[in-house]
């Protein structure tokens, strides 16, 4: 498959007066046309931060890319001006920001947020881009859109909101959508239906989708891939039955298993006991180490190298190297 973004070794920092947070520490992962990438971990892990550099919307001061790449289509956009980017925002890169509440302006109607991006971005008449807006609403399932185009954002529910800015984002055929955290803010009915509106969306238009998750159930429904992050760094990825099915690193396996299951009633949650590391300063070995159950002398010592198990499936965890796997072995056996 033809490849869309490809991003490597990606640092992100902020600098405050408490001192400099490396919230994104050497990220890499790519995306292909018409596929799904997830990204999923705990609040904080750096996964907004990750796909806000990609749209090159890291506030500067205090945040910085202090290193790495992201190439788009062939573009190198850590290099773009902020007038390049301003004309790729919108018309090729698309994002849906996280709360559907407070995304849309209280004070102009539906039609005119709508419309808006057509006429930045697209040299079309009025008439031309009231039809185009009364597709995109039909297509984001908005029932009477000639009505509704003219009513103002609290005039909708938060399910319909949240359509009506998928459909802002979309309405300039984007050949990537960012989604973070697209169903947060609603109830379990309406991100069902938000879930379907994606895949009818990606069906039609054949667009890429990053989503932005902590909820492992959004994923099942939706990712072709995932990529789990913890603490600035993104520690597996794989394709969705390997994540779910064979996932290798611990933090990974924690998350499924914190997660409830109808296939096992009666069953308690296992909670991943500890707290994230500092990323004021980060520890120089795997930062899961003070919250695993495996954790050997080396893992504190010495960042894990990046293990492939598969062509789609690496994992970046010491238990992958063979003097562990024979060191468990061994235990399990006595």
């Amino acid at each position: 498959m033809e490849k869309l973004l490809e991003v490597k070794d990606l640092h992100v920092t902020f600098k405050t007066y408490g001192g400099t947070v490396q919230a994104v520490r050497g990220v890499d992962f790519s995306l292909n046309k018409g596929e799904t990438l997830a990204i999923v971990g705990e609040s904080g892990c750096g996964k907004s931060v990750t796909v806000n550099a990609v749209m090159r919307l890291i506030p500067s001061p205090p945040g910085e890319i202090s290193n790495g790449s992201i190439m788009f289509k062939g573009q190198e956009l850590t290099k773009k001006s902020e007038k390049e980017m301003r004309a790729i925002r919108g018309v090729d890169i698309s994002m849906i920001f996280q709360d559907p509440m407070t995304a849309l302006n209280p004070t102009l109607t539906i039609g005119t947020q709508l419309m808006e991006g057509l006429k930045q971005h697209q040299n079309i008449t009025g008439k031309a881009a009231k039809k185009k807006a009364l597709e995109m609403m039909d297509l984001v399932g908005i029932p009477n859109p000639e009505e509704r185009l003219k009513q103002y954002p609290h005039q909708f529910s938060g399910g319909m909101r949240q359509r009506i800015v998928i459909a802002i984002a979309l309405i300039c055929e984007p050949e990537l959508l960012i989604a973070d955290e697209p169903t947060t803010a609603l109830d379990v009915t309406i991100q069902a239906q938000i879930l379907e509106l994606f895949g009818k969306i990606q069906e039609a238009t054949g667009v890429a989708i990053i989503l932005i998750t902590h909820d492992l159930g959004v994923v099942a429904k939706i990712a072709d891939r995932i990529a789990v992050m913890y603490a600035g760094k993104i520690i597996e990825t794989g394709t969705k039955r390997e994540i779910f099915y064979k996932s290798e690193h611990p933090y990974t396996q924690g998350l499924l298993k914190s997660v409830p299951r109808l296939d096992t009633e009666g069953e308690k949650l296992t909670p991943i006991d500890g707290t994230p590391p500092d990323l004021f300063s980060p520890p120089q070995g795997c930062p899961f180490t003070a919250r695993c159950p495996f954790a050997m002398e080396v893992c504190d010592k010495v960042y894990p190298a990046n293990t492939a198990l598969s062509d789609s499936h690496s994992v970046d965890c010491w238990l992958q190297d063979e003097r562990a796997k024979q060191l468990l072995a061994a235990t399990a056996a006595k």
